[in-house]
């Protein structure tokens, strides 16, 4: 055995509630099929806020992150020659499923009953210097998408399944409810279809992004929504209907009561929002109207789809984007995650939507 000592690298590990602590540990060494990789970039999500909270089914400590963007560093020499090179530019699919379940057995893995996410439930992720990562799980960027970008090819998909799930077709007039991360990214999947969106918010400044990214109409969500102009805006943009499709991203009990009373007899409400609420339907909605009531989770085979999509709406993609930070200031960027504005909460300072935290450069 060699006498050299092995090269070490830094991981962020919530470790509590609130608390990150920062680690030296070995860097790992490609295997058969795995390769190490050089993370680049890490995008947060409502659920790392949750595992940093300490209020999620994930047992701490563990180190967070699964949307990321990396480089390969090195591989097994089994797989020199193969489809990925070091130096290749990737980004990783953070979820495994069990293979057995009745799930995985009629191809919805995606909906695996044991699936694992890195840095969610027993896998460390993608907040470390470097980790080791299945080669199938591994896709090249398309050329011209940055890995400071690439990271939200993870929340396009799940917007792109919920798009999926609910069948939706050029033409076809949708309601999103939310106008979070994936409600935007569903607009931004729907639009790329050839659909006509209106979206729905409680938040103003949401709507205005919304509009810019497309959307044929935006409705302020408040007490009593839909009001009788909403209504009738929605009446008279669906000539009577009612939209065909409703995707709600919010988890919000009152959001999905009202996606069952707007959408269109015979249409599709997909549920991509998630909170342990209840919610309170009426037993005549469902069946008079013939409505299919649809879950939405992760996705299925969507990694290609999403990386193509992501690679040609950049622009807008970015501008989800609302903040930066160093792996150094993981206290400071979860804080913010937390907070409606990411200062002091002034008027006028910035909303917050995605945070990206950029790794440091080091030595491969």
């Amino acid at each position: 055995m060699s006498s050299e000592m092995k090269p070490t690298m830094r991981v962020a590990r919530t470790v509590a509630a609130e608390t990150i602590e920062y680690a030296e540990v070995p860097v790992p060494s490609p295997t058969p099929g795995n390769a190490v990789v050089r993370v680049r970039c890490v995008t947060l999500c409502g659920t790392d806020l949750h595992i940093w909270e300490d209020d999620y089914a994930t047992e701490l400590p563990i180190v967070q992150g699964h949307e990321f963007s990396a480089t390969i560093a090195g591989l097994h020499p089994e797989d020199d020659g193969g489809p990925l090179a070091v130096g290749d530019d990737v980004a990783v699919s953070p979820v495994s499923s069990c293979g057995r379940c009745y799930a995985c057995s009629i191809d919805r893995p995606n909906a695996c009953a044991q699936m694992s996410v890195y840095g969610c439930y027993d896998d460390d992720g993608a907040l470390a210097e470097y980790l080791l990562v299945p080669l199938d799980r591994a896709r090249r960027l398309p050329a011209g998408l940055s890995t400071d970008l690439a990271p939200l090819w993870e929340p396009v998909s799940i917007a792109l399944q919920a798009v999926t799930r609910g069948r939706a077709l050029p033409g076809e007039r949708v309601l999103v409810s939310g106008a979070g991360p994936i409600g935007l990214l569903a607009l931004v999947c729907l639009k790329d279809l050839g659909c006509d969106v209106a979206i729905a918010d409680t938040d103003s400044e949401r709507l205005e992004l919304a509009a810019v990214l497309g959307a044929a109409r935006t409705l302020s969500v408040a007490a009593g929504f839909p009001s009788v102009d909403q209504r009738r805006l929605l009446a008279e943009w669906t000539d009577g209907e009612g939209p065909s499709l409703v995707i709600d991203a919010t988890g919000a009990p009152a959001s999905l009561a009202s996606a069952v009373d707007l959408v269109a007899p015979a249409g599709r409400v997909v549920v991509v929002g998630i909170s342990e609420r209840e919610v309170a339907l009426s037993m005549r909605a469902l069946p008079v109207k013939e409505i299919d009531l649809l879950g939405s989770r992760n996705s299925r085979h969507l990694m290609d789809q999403a990386l193509d999509l992501l690679a040609r709406h950049q622009d807008e993609c970015r501008s989800l984007i609302t903040h930066r930070f160093a792996f150094e200031e993981l206290d400071a960027a979860f804080r913010t995650l937390r907070g409606r504005t990411g200062g002091t909460g002034e008027p006028g300072e910035m909303r917050v939507g995605k945070i990206a935290i950029d790794l440091p450069e080091v030595l491969s």
